[in-house]
């Protein structure tokens, strides 16, 4: 982040905090978030975007790193780790790769 600009914070009825951001990330990550979106909306029984998706993995890191002894890191944050660390690929076979997972038929 170069430029220094704050974006906009609101507080939620339920006593949260909502901020905005863009955050670009590459397709097997969006592709684990598709993943993770499935499972929640399983366990809820109900319609899950990504924005939810991305704030209960938020959370359950976030919880997950209270829980260790310090120096250890949850195992959500290593593992999107080796995620970025793959070879790069051309975009468009990134992009077909996600798809392929998000909709289960890699």
């Amino acid at each position: 982040m170069n430029d220094r600009v704050t974006p906009p914070m609101h507080a939620t009825p339920d006593g949260e905090a909502e901020i905005s951001l863009v955050v670009k990330l590459p397709w097997e990550d969006v592709a684990r978030l598709g993943q993770e979106a499935g499972r929640l909306a399983s366990q809820m029984q109900r319609p899950v975007t990504l924005d939810e998706a991305v704030s209960h993995r938020l959370r359950s890191v976030r919880s997950a790193a209270h829980a260790k002894p310090a120096g250890e890191q949850p195992a959500a944050v290593t593992s999107t780790a080796s995620v970025s660390s793959l070879p790069p690929r051309p975009p468009a076979e990134q992009a077909r790769q996600a798809i392929e997972r998000i909709n289960g038929s890699a």
